[in-house]
């Protein structure tokens, strides 16, 4: 018998809002991750004012079985939260859990694919 491959886990990170509709975008995007890979666990975390934190929802997916995960900061801009707080926060995770791989991409502002969506994005406005 073929030993099962656990699935890398997905963490969108972002801010957070005590507003619940800001959530609703990065919550679209985790189902659509879903959607097109059903075996791929992915959860949704909060630097502040939101819950799950970071360590939670960390927590969520190796409690499901992943030993890999890959954190997407869901930032449009690279402040301090993405430059200093993240990777920090990264750092406890992996010295909590020696055994899992972290993965810490580039936030999503940074993707040249996302410029160039937003750019059409806004090309695409109705003309006068």
């Amino acid at each position: 018998m073929t030993p099962s491959v656990q699935p890398n886990g997905i963490v969108l990170f972002s801010h957070g809002s005590r507003d619940p509709l800001w959530h609703k975008p990065m919550e679209a995007v985790a189902r659509n991750i879903a959607a097109q890979s059903a075996e791929t666990p992915v959860v949704c975390a909060f630097l502040e004012l939101s819950t799950p934190d970071l360590a939670s929802a960390t927590q969520t997916l190796l409690d499901q079985g992943v030993q890999a995960i890959t954190i997407v900061p869901m930032f449009l801009g690279v402040g301090r939260h993405a430059r200093e707080d993240l990777p920090l926060l990264v750092e406890q995770l992996r010295t909590q859990h020696p055994s899992v791989e972290f993965t810490l991409k580039a936030a999503v502002g940074e993707d040249s694919r996302l410029i160039q969506l937003l750019a059409e994005i806004a090309l695409d406005s109705p003309h006068p």
